[in-house]
């Protein structure tokens, strides 16, 4: 009798767990709205996702992106990312700078892929074009070398000046006080 009663509660169990997702089922049905994304979400899962192909040194984003990019490390992956965002599909165009000595078929073949790959599985929308334009070659050495920022570059000059500067004035200090003791020991008392 004892086991009749165990499996009348999970009967139960499975027909109240059944009841529930058949209840969840109707309420989405009837709940109405659109899901839509930013152009700037998109060029977001691209630009993330196109850090894992081989070759691609950067996608450059034209001159004044470039200037502040320059001045400014910027730790933006979305730029040089154009992206036209559809209700179901997505259009995307960049201008990228490949490392010298790589198939350059192969990074376009590897962009292309990732890119549907990543913005399908979080957004599932579906990737229809991606334009890619080669704006210059570089090997990774001249890469890293161009990468360095002038604020790299002014961060660097400040921290020497203000060495400079800093031993500069220990020396002022330094003979201010010399001078000083000398002045205390051939000086009057102004009051008696």
């Amino acid at each position: 009798m004892e086991k009749m009663n165990t499996t009348n509660t999970m009967n139960n169990d499975n027909m109240d767990s059944k009841m529930k997702k058949d209840s969840a089922m109707d309420t989405t049905e009837t709940v109405r709205g659109e899901l839509t994304y930013e152009d700037k979400v998109i060029q977001k899962i691209i630009g993330i996702a196109i850090a894992e192909v081989d070759g691609l040194l950067t996608v450059d984003g034209g001159f004044f992106s470039n200037i502040k990019d320059k001045i400014v490390n910027s730790d933006d992956v979305t730029t040089g990312i154009e992206t036209e965002v559809g209700k179901k599909q997505v259009a995307v165009d960049m201008d990228i700078v490949a490392e010298y000595g790589k198939d350059i078929e192969e990074i376009f073949e590897n962009i292309k892929k990732v890119i549907a790959r990543e913005v399908k599985a979080m957004t599932h929308l579906e990737v229809i074009e991606v334009n890619v334009n080669v704006v210059d070659i570089k090997t990774r050495q001249q890469f890293e070398e161009d990468s360095e920022t002038y604020q790299d570059k002014l961060g660097s000059a400040a921290e020497a000046t203000g060495d400079f500067t800093s031993k500069q004035a220990d020396k002022a200090k330094s003979a201010f006080a010399k001078g000083r003791d000398k002045i205390e020991d051939n000086s009057e008392p102004r009051v008696r």
